[in-house]
């Protein structure tokens, strides 16, 4: 059970984004001695440069958007200026007002011994950082992603942005060329266009959002097309170069054949990331790794070596903060208590958003992965254009998708395209969670007007296109007998 080695400390975790923090905290809770180490920013990506500065930057590209549709709700459009550096310092001071919940002084005080410094592991219970060495007996990797920087010829010659470095521009760019169409180059292709960026995106396939049902990206397409934002798709960059008098010169190619060079201000790189795990000394130690780069864990979030764990971005297989916090709960208990019993990671139920507006959220399977099983199943669509709520505040638009159990009101997935659709699939995730399906939505009462109406009225949809016909036609006679 024990080995009779001593160790400098009970679990040493490396990266203090979500997944690090997460695992850090549990351990103290439960009194075990803990070294946090992290070699960057407190809060990892979501505080410094993703989820939390995104969401910031696009809710004043909103408001802007609002304002310039004013006259929509009877108001009298006024001219909307922009003050960029007014509205990335609204960013930074958000991060700030997060920042203590995360910061070295709030982990020290709750008793973990925080490290500032690159660590590499130099055997499977040994960390070197700083020119000393540290010895525990279980190790968590924690160190997260960075962007994925593609192979592009001239890329080395330019000033690139990713969703690293994007938050330390000072000036509003004429224009952006993003490339990508995941949730990154969505957002932040939508935020810059409502802000006065003229905003290219390139795909290479033929549509966006590709990790959705395919009617999220057609859905978002007519939006952003709606709104100026220039897509195209079944491109491909060949070739970039610094332009004379600044900017970006892109050589750009499409299927056909079609092939020209084009002005950029700016070009976002937004095609995926790539976990931390080079320069740590891994694969010197035997850690395995995926192909992608990702550290190989089992069902228990276990390396190769079974007192290293991994969680968060680092280990996959989802990108998600909220994966890494549900990971971290994993990670940290395994490692503390996996002697007496081990917890396999739950991986039934993995919601997802893009905050786009409107936003797109996603849980469970798609028809594609339902089709590939081979199980049957039923597809119940609500369209949200006839709500009362949105209708009162112009959010008219978009739908809700649910794929049912053949035969059955089980909830297999769902698909929501529509304003507040983070939060409207809270429902149906805790249905899925709870073990119950539609009928227990429908019967539970909703509040009048609200958003979350949407999802009893796709219920009751479904319960009228399955009621009992021939019952129906006993109490269509019963209630002519009684007239």
């Amino acid at each position: 059970m024990f080995s009779g080695k001593k160790y400098d400390t009970n679990l040493l975790v490396i990266g203090a984004g979500s997944a690090g923090l997460i695992s850090a905290n549990i351990a103290a809770t439960l009194k075990a001695k803990v070294t946090l180490i992290e070699r960057h920013k407190m809060g990892g990506d979501c505080l410094n440069t993703g989820c939390v500065p995104s969401k910031t930057l696009l809710r004043s590209a909103k408001i802007r958007h609002l304002m310039n549709e004013s006259e929509r709700y009877g108001l009298k459009a006024a001219e909307v200026a922009v003050d960029f550096p007014a509205v990335m310092g609204r960013v930074q001071s958000v991060i700030k007002h997060i920042e203590p919940n995360d910061s070295v002084e709030r982990y020290t005080s709750l008793g973990v011994d925080c490290v500032s410094g690159d660590a590499k592991l130099i055997s499977p219970n040994k960390v070197l950082v700083n020119g000393e060495t540290i010895s525990a007996r279980h190790i968590i990797l924690a160190m997260g992603a960075r962007p994925f920087i593609p192979e592009i010829p001239g890329l080395d010659s330019i000033d690139y942005l990713t969703s690293d470095n994007i938050w330390q521009l000072e000036e509003l760019p004429k224009s952006m060329l993003v490339m990508g169409s995941g949730a990154i180059a969505c957002e932040m292709s939508q935020a810059f266009s409502r802000l006065g960026s003229e905003v290219t995106m390139v795909q290479r396939s033929s549509s966006i959002l590709n990790k959705e049902e395919p009617e999220v990206g057609e859905f978002m397409l007519k939006a952003f097309e709606q709104e100026g934002i220039q897509v195209k798709l079944n491109s491909k960059i060949g070739e970039v170069r610094k332009a004379e008098g600044g900017g970006i010169e892109v050589f750009l190619q499409d299927e056909s054949g079609g092939h020209s060079w084009q002005w950029y201000e700016q070009i976002l790189l937004a095609v995926g990331r790539k976990a931390n795990t080079d320069g740590m000394g891994l694969e010197e130690v035997g850690v395995e790794l995926n192909a992608d780069g990702t550290v190989k864990v089992d069902e228990y979030l276990r390396s190769s070596h079974q007192n290293i764990l991994a969680c968060g971005d680092v280990a996959g297989p989802y990108q998600f903060t909220h994966m890494a916090s549900h990971q971290a709960w994993y990670a940290t208990v395994n490692s503390l208590f996996g002697f007496v019993k081990k917890f396999k990671v739950d991986y039934r139920i993995v919601p997802k958003a893009v905050f786009t507006d409107p936003e797109i959220a996603s849980v469970g399977k798609l028809e594609s992965e339902l089709k590939a099983d081979g199980v049957a199943y039923e597809v119940v669509h609500f369209p949200l254009d006839d709500m009362d709520r949105a209708l009162a505040e112009g959010e008219a638009k978009g739908f809700i998708k649910v794929l049912l159990k053949d035969g059955s009101d089980k909830i297999l997935g769902v698909t929501i395209a529509g304003a507040h659709a983070a939060e409207l699939i809270t429902e149906f995730i805790h249905m899925m969670k709870m073990g119950k399906g539609l009928n227990h939505i429908l019967g539970t009462i909703h509040i009048y007007p609200s958003f979350s109406e949407a999802n009893k009225y796709l219920a009751g949809q479904w319960k009228r296109k399955h009621a009992p016909q021939w019952a129906l036609k006993i109490l269509q006679k019963l209630h002519a007998w009684r007239r």
